[in-house]
């Protein structure tokens, strides 16, 4: 008469724990969301420190001008507009990427728009929501290509 095989207490505990620590280390089913280090929310996690030329609390009438004054409310921050989540509306999507492209302009060597071309980009970008769309995928494109190196 031959004997099923049994495992120890020991054994099935260590393979047990093995199961669970693998099954751990990958997401499965999980969705993971990467943001780089140029993009909107990003600048928005306060992960990094923002250029002194832009504190966080500076308004978009402020840094942008009358324009943005009579398009966005007049105490809206640049940390609140990276952080928006009305994408759908293209003034606002403008917004959160100019702010990023913005602080880009400040603290990334390399990005493709000086500080004066993102401010007036934005002035540009308010006249139509077909400028308005173009101009936020532009900054869009460059926030996320933009080179640490």
């Amino acid at each position: 008469m031959t004997r099923p095989f049994q495992l120890s207490h020991p054994v099935l505990l260590l393979l047990l724990l093995l199961l669970a620590t693998t099954a751990t280390a990958r997401p499965g089913f999980l969705f993971t969301r990467t943001t780089g280090r140029c993009t909107p929310d990003y600048w928005g996690s306060g992960v990094e420190s923002w250029p002194r030329m832009v504190p966080q609390t500076s308004t978009v009438s402020k840094v942008f001008g009358s324009r943005a004054y009579e398009r966005y409310r007049s105490d809206l921050t640049l940390l609140e507009a990276t952080a928006r989540s009305d994408d759908e509306n293209v003034f606002p999507r403008l917004l959160k990427q100019a702010s990023a492209a913005l602080l880009n302009s400040y603290s990334r060597k390399g990005f493709p728009y000086t500080a004066w071309e993102v401010k007036t980009r934005v002035i540009q970008g308010l006249v139509s929501e077909r400028v308005a769309s173009r101009q936020a995928q532009l900054f869009s494109q460059a926030n996320e290509a933009c080179d640490l190196h």
